[in-house]
């Protein structure tokens, strides 16, 4: 699954970087948004059907 992090303010590109890298290396946390994510959508989609 491909997704895009957006961020609420600027950042500075190692700042980016380092998220980036920390979250590839923890699959954990990385699987953990990827579902909150997923369920936040369903929800969304789930008021759009009805």
């Amino acid at each position: 699954m491909k997704f895009m992090f957006s961020a609420s303010k600027l950042m500075k590109a190692s700042e980016v970087k380092a998220i980036c890298k920390e979250m590839k290396e923890n699959k954990k946390l990385l699987m953990q948004q990827e579902l909150v994510v997923k369920s936040t959508l369903f929800k969304i989609n789930e008021k759009a059907a009805s």
